[in-house]
């Protein structure tokens, strides 16, 4: 089905592009000929009117939750409705969410990045937060996504120990995870205050 709607998008673009070539020398000729203005704007808003036409509108078809490559350290959120985990089908080891009611991804803009492994990944309530282990140059670092801003916050920068297995609370206030900044391993908590907005299952 992919590579059928590649095809098409390819035929389209194509026909797209001899059509612009087209009106390239519509636009020569409307300079030499004024009658042609009119001609050329109800081209415009026909092609305009045609592209709104074909764009798909309709539902997803649902999507298959495990692949022939690597899906493994999978994390449920406080609803049940989403599920975290780490797979490397794109060539890399990234984070990816899917939501078992729709059965389909969701997307994480910024999340995996070229440089930097994913790792461990765990999620709030309704998954607007997702913590996980990102590493940089070999070095791991705790951070935290925000699904609604689209930001990353780096939480235990400047650490001097290793860090592992991070955790998250329900409604996204406290994180936990291993550090062996004293040499073993040991279990700190980050509260990130009252004034952050808490992962409410009532959304209040």
């Amino acid at each position: 089905m992919l590579i059928t709607k590649a095809i098409l998008t390819t035929r389209f673009c194509l026909q797209f592009s001899k059509l612009l070539n087209f009106l390239a020398l519509c636009s020569q000729a409307v300079k030499k000929f004024p009658f042609y203005r009119s001609l050329s704007r109800w081209l415009a808003l026909s092609l305009a009117s045609f592209v709104v036409a074909c764009t798909p509108t309709g539902p997803q078809e649902p999507a298959g939750l495990n692949s022939r490559y690597t899906d493994e350290q999978p994390a449920l959120s406080g609803d049940g409705r989403y599920l975290a985990f780490v797979s490397n089908r794109e060539g890399s080891r990234n984070i990816l969410l899917y939501d078992l009611k729709s059965r389909q991804y969701v997307n994480l803009p910024l999340l995996n990045r070229r440089d930097a492994i994913a790792d461990s990944p765990s999620i709030s309530n309704t998954a607007r937060y997702i913590v996980y282990i990102a590493s940089d140059q070999g070095r791991p670092e705790v951070e935290l996504y925000d699904r609604v801003t689209r930001s990353i916050q780096v939480l235990t920068r400047g650490y001097n120990g290793w860090v592992r297995n991070p955790s998250i609370s329900p409604d996204g206030r406290y994180i936990v995870f291993e550090t062996g900044r004293r040499g073993q391993w040991d279990i700190e908590v980050i509260d990130r205050g009252p004034e952050i907005e808490l992962d409410r299952l009532d959304g209040v």
